[in-house]
């Protein structure tokens, strides 16, 4: 393995260590700050959580952490994200509910406004950078956050429609068991969360990228070695310059435009992109998982190259 494999992966580790720390604070300050005070429900096992914790405290006068019921509540959880996401992204998963636990019990519980639409959507937010964040690298916060990045992989739709969706069942509890405000906030708090989700986790967001070069064998090339993408040539002429050249064509997710970005410019600094949203693809689009069985094997087994006469 070579020195700069291994610095890579370091990185990676730190980045993932330090959104495990920032993300147990955010969502301990989002709960003990905003959410719990003001009887607005997280979402998912976090909102569950609280749920039984306010139960618990109300009516058997017993108070038990909301922070324990957090990592009780997810252990069945990871059962499902070690057999569809994989054993590290499991592990880091389970180490930052765990986290988040502690720093829920460890943090106490303050009163920071009293105005419960404030708290709503402050709690919503801090939430929601601590799920992104974490998604990003890989990763979740647990609950309904793995199994909703287990049916964003299976159909293409987003983290964040499927978190409102699925969360819909705290609202409907807190609607009933406390009362229809609570409900409604936490309504607002979940709606918010899921924005951010969303606008931080984009690797389900494609785009078109078409890109006018001279040299189309040595850009497809260079792309073809770092990037597990299909392509299409297309014969293009500069209006100005008279020069022929081709025009590539290809579908890719937000997270990888960077990368194509440098490849191209690395080879052909004279290439022209134009990079435009995608609002659905049909057809073959390798999904995270079957570009690592593609960079382990080498082919996707189903599909077939047709050789060249």
């Amino acid at each position: 393995m070579s020195n700069w494999v291994i610095t890579y992966k370091r990185s990676e580790t730190l980045k993932k260590i330090a959104v495990i720390f920032v993300t147990g604070i955010v969502v301990a300050i989002s709960l003990n700050f905003f959410l719990i005070p003001a009887k607005v429900f997280s979402a998912g096992m976090n909102g569950v959580a609280q749920v039984i914790a306010t139960l618990l405290h109300t009516h058997l006068g017993i108070t038990i952490d909301t922070g324990l019921f957090i990592l009780l509540l997810n252990l069945p959880i990871f059962v499902l994200g070690f057999m569809k996401l994989g054993k590290e992204s499991t592990i880091y998963s389970f180490l930052n509910v765990a986290w988040i636990s502690l720093t829920t019990i460890l943090i106490p519980v303050e009163v920071i406004t009293t105005n419960p639409l404030m708290n709503a959507i402050a709690g919503g937010v801090l939430i929601g950078i601590g799920a992104g964040l974490s998604l990003k690298m890989g990763f979740t916060t647990g609950g309904m956050d793995v199994i909703s990045l287990v049916l964003s992989k299976t159909t293409g739709k987003t983290v964040g429609n499927y978190m409102f969706m699925l969360n819909g069942i705290i609202v409907a509890i807190a609607g009933f068991v406390f009362d229809w405000e609570s409900a409604l906030y936490t309504i607002i708090s979940i709606y918010c969360m899921t924005q951010v989700v969303d606008t931080i986790h984009t690797s389900h967001q494609k785009i078109t990228a078409m890109i006018v070069t001279v040299q189309p064998e040595v850009v497809t090339q260079a792309i073809s070695k770092q990037m597990i993408r299909g392509m299409t040539l297309l014969p293009s002429m500069g209006g100005y310059s008279g020069v022929e050249g081709r025009m590539i064509m290809m579908v890719i997710t937000r997270y990888e435009l960077y990368d194509l970005e440098q490849i191209v410019y690395e080879v052909d600094e004279n290439a022209f992109m134009n990079i435009i949203p995608t609002h659905s693809v049909l057809g073959r689009f390798a999904n995270e998982d079957e570009q690592r069985i593609f960079k382990s094997t080498g082919s996707f087994p189903e599909v077939k190259k047709h050789k060249k006469k």
